[in-house]
């Protein structure tokens, strides 16, 4: 019988979890233009709000968790970060590898399940001065205290944790908005037969900054993916339990470049926002949390 071991994170879970995105990642690269043309012109693909909360990050030592494609790593080592991207996608992190070749911005992309990477950045003794994770990574976290005690081991005294996330309000309804999901699954994997979908194409441009063609052939994941429901207080419990401070945490009613509901309207800035006539809901949140300083004084 092999041994239980307390509070693992569903690394099988995970698995089926890398093939839906594998798959999914191609079809949304799919629809984007020229990123590496775009980023070489000075383009980003960051928002105001998660830029107003990582500050400064010229010179920092960053790590970018759960980084996608890659875009918004390349943003942030054009602001002068250091920056290491990782996801567990061999299809992202291959792509966001071409792309930093292509556009001529250092950046490096290592492919490894977040809970792997974190142990094995822990015991390499590497450290950063900025963990920063952002947009749909929390529902692929199977064990939240986990997550954010790696990332408080990680992190170099006085480095911060930034998280910009969809508010896990946002999670509790379907397209139409009916609602679907509970607030807090407490860790249960909540199965999803259709796979991750092109939320790129069904976001008709906010995606896109790049330009492109949000439009075409319908996709259909062939892999199923688990997700996981997490109230705010399950993330702010998590962060102080790993020995953070909390220094910010702010929401908004609108959604940065993701349609979630159909019946939503853009506003400038690729803002979606819910339609006249529907009570305003936080859809959105940010966060950030602090590691104490090394005072160097003996205990």
């Amino acid at each position: 019988m092999s041994e239980i071991v307390p509070d693992l994170p569903r690394r099988d879970v995970h698995e089926a979890n890398r093939r839906s995105w594998n798959a999914a990642t191609e079809a949304h690269n799919r629809h984007k233009g020229d990123q590496a043309a775009f980023l070489r012109a000075g383009g980003s693909t960051l928002f105001p709000e998660e830029l107003a909360l990582l500050g400064d990050v010229d010179g920092r030592a960053l790590v970018h968790l759960q980084c996608n494609a890659g875009q918004d790593t390349l943003s942030l080592a054009r602001l002068g970060a250091r920056a290491t991207g990782v996801d567990i996608s061999d299809e992202a992190v291959a792509f966001a590898r071409r792309l930093s070749a292509e556009s001529g911005i250092a950046a490096r992309f290592e492919r490894a399940d977040v809970y792997d990477w974190l142990r094995d950045a822990r015991g390499g003794g590497r450290r950063f001065d900025v963990a920063f994770s952002s947009y749909g990574v929390l529902s692929w976290l199977s064990d939240l205290r986990a997550w954010a005690r790696g990332i408080a081991d990680v992190l170099a005294p006085g480095g911060r944790l930034v998280l910009v996330e969809f508010h896990p309000v946002l999670g509790m309804f379907d397209e139409e908005l009916a609602l679907r999901h509970p607030y807090s699954g407490g860790g249960a994997p909540i199965p999803v037969a259709e796979g991750i979908g092109d939320y790129v194409a069904d976001s008709a441009g906010g995606l896109l900054p790049e330009g492109g063609a949000p439009a075409g052939e319908a996709f259909r994941n062939p892999h199923p993916t688990y997700e996981f429901a997490w109230g705010l207080g399950d993330v702010v419990q998590a962060v102080v339990d790993a020995g953070l401070r909390i220094g910010e945490l702010r929401e908004w009613p609108y959604s940065n470049g993701y349609r979630p509901f159909h019946e939503m309207v853009m506003e400038p800035g690729r803002r979606w926002r819910l339609p006249d006539g529907v009570p305003a809901l936080p859809l959105m949140f940010g966060l950030v949390a602090h590691k104490a300083e090394d005072t160097g004084a003996a205990d």
